[in-house]
This record gives C-alpha cells, structure tokens and sequence, in this order.
C-alpha cells in the first residue's frame, strides 16, 4: 500500500522475545532510512516503551559496533496496556504527537498483531519478522532462528556426549513456543531417536519407551530425545521413561541460552537485508508491508494478508526425521 505523504520521520522498535540479529536489522534500517533523507527514533521496550514515550534519536553512529551483538539494543519489553483498545489508541495518538510518519515493528507474530493494530488506528507500519521460533507463516526465514539451532546444537552435542559415555537416555528440551521447528532441524542435525514436536507429538510415551527397548535390544547404548517447549514436562517425562525401562533417564532444560549470543552470518545478513528493503519501501511510501524470505527471494507482504496465512510443519520432512532415527 503506498501512503501519498511522503514519509520524513520513522520510528523502530523491538517487541517480545529477542532474538541474534535484531540489531543488524536496526543498523540497517537506521542506516538506510537516513541515506534517503528519513530521520529515525528507537523506541526503547517495545509497544511498553512506545506508551511511556522512551525515545532516543538515532544516527549512524548510534548503531556503529552493533551488528555482531546479541539480544536488541533498544531493548524489549511485554505490555498488558498496548493490548487494550484504550492503549493501542493512546500508543497512535503518541505517534501523531510526535510526527512519526510510519513505525517499524522487528518481532514475532505478536508483534505484528501490535503493529497491524496500530495501522487499524492510522499509523503506518512496516514488520521485520524477529523470532527465534520460525512461526511466522509469510516467510521462510526469521532473524535468530539461524543462530538459535545453532546455538542448541553446540549444547545438545555437548550432553549427547556425556549420554553416551553413561548409556543414559536424554531428554534435551528446546524452545520454540508453541512451533517445532528448533526440535525438528535440532534433532535431525543432531541424529535424536526422538523427535517431539507439539504438530505431530501423539502424548504416548509408550511409543517412546518401546522405541528405547528396541534399540537396546539391537545394540544402542544410549537415547536422544529433543523435545520442544510446546510439549515441555521433560522433567516428569524422564522420571516415568526410566521407571518404565530402566535407562538411567536425565532430562535437560535449554531454556534462554537459545535467544543470546552473536548472531551468525546468516542472521547478520539476511537482518540487514530486510532492514534495508523496509527502509527502501518507507522512502518510496509503502506501508502497512511485513518484509518476508519466499523461495529464496526477499519480497513483502500486506499486513492483513500476511496475518492471514497459516504455517504448518512438512509433514515430509517429519517423516524424513522418523526414518533417520532407526
């Protein structure tokens, strides 16, 4: 959609969860925005920040020495306010106060929900997807999910390690909300037994226990399970799979070592890919746009549109998952 006032000033923020390369994005959208005559302000912890009015103005300089950083440099915070309607319409009434013609969003599907809400009230938006879980249904590709898995992997090769050393069983349980994404590319990179994921995981464990029985009966001295947040309980999971087997059973939580560290190439790249188009869309006045990776492309979506598509994992690729870990 192209808005016919010409855009001069922007706002960028990060909302929900961090995730690597978020700060490559606002480099790149800062850098960029500037290079065609836009002024920009970070809004400091999200949509909260937005309604409390935390601005900073930002230059070239204010983004120097940030891409190879972790976590958001403009920090990120939930707020219970921005999701009632006498907050979404005090955050929009604080844009127009302030004059910023368009605000970029870099977060998850919620996120986008914040910014869809405030179009809906009159504010222009443009949305970089920014979520480690991979969940969001427009693209195929979101800044941290790269660095994320590769992050779980290092750990998970660390615990197999030890696993097989004590012919344990292990449970590694990784994040990803309620999308399986982290566990399946972390299970199959790190050849797991098992795989639960909350798109296809059945709640027998039996399945579980008898699939351990029978490899110990072939010869496999120990047991990888890579379970996703969605499903969670490993705790209680490896008390009843030793109980029923047997098997020494540890369970492992990864927990928020996932969102932190410096992002990897990819996600360095790709970020500042994505920033610069938002920044490019915003100076031709193109708005309410959420910047997507499709078939190896970087393309953009309208925000309805985008918020309406569903995302499901390959049932394809699950299988493969399944017949790689006989």
């Amino acid at each position: 959609m192209a808005d016919s006032k010409k855009i001069k000033k922007i706002a960028v923020l990060t909302s929900g969860g961090d995730a690597p390369g978020m700060n490559a994005a606002i480099r790149a959208v800062v850098r960029k925005a500037i290079v065609d005559g836009i002024s920009v302000t970070g809004i400091q912890k999200g949509y909260q920040g937005l309604l409390s009015e935390e601005f900073v103005e930002m230059g070239p300089r204010s983004v120097s020495d940030s891409v190879q950083k972790g976590g958001t440099i403009l920090r990120t915070a939930r707020s219970e306010e921005f999701k009632t309607d006498e907050g979404k319409k005090k955050a929009a009434g604080i844009c127009r106060k302030n004059k910023f013609d368009a605000v970029v969003v870099i977060g998850g599907d919620g996120s986008y929900r914040g910014a869809q809400a405030l179009s809906v009230e009159g504010i222009p938006v443009m949305c970089l997807p920014g979520t480690i879980d991979l969940d969001i249904a427009c693209t195929d590709y979101t800044i941290g999910f790269d660095t994320a898995v590769n992050t779980a992997l290092q750990a998970i090769d660390k615990v197999r390690d030890t696993s097989s050393s004590h012919e344990r069983c292990s449970i590694i349980e990784v994040m990803g909300r309620n999308a399986g994404y982290i566990a399946l590319w972390c299970g199959v990179a790190s050849g797991a037994e098992d795989i639960l994921i909350p798109e296809n995981y059945n709640f027998d464990e039996q399945e579980i226990i008898n699939h351990i029985i029978e490899s110990r009966k072939s010869g496999k001295t120990h047991h990888l399970i890579i379970n996703a947040e969605g499903i969670g309980h490993s705790t209680s999971m490896a008390r009843r799979i030793e109980a029923a087997t047997g098997m020494e059973t540890r369970a492992t939580i990864l927990g928020y070592m996932q969102r932190g560290g410096s992002p990897t190439c990819k996600d360095r790249y790709y970020a500042s890919m994505m920033g610069a188009m938002a920044a490019d869309l915003l100076a031709k006045g193109t708005v309410n746009r959420v910047i997507s990776y499709k078939n190896g492309e970087f393309v953009d979506f309208d925000i309805d549109e985008a918020l309406a598509m569903k995302k499901e994992i390959s049932t394809y690729q699950y299988e493969i998952a399944k017949a790689l870990s006989k």
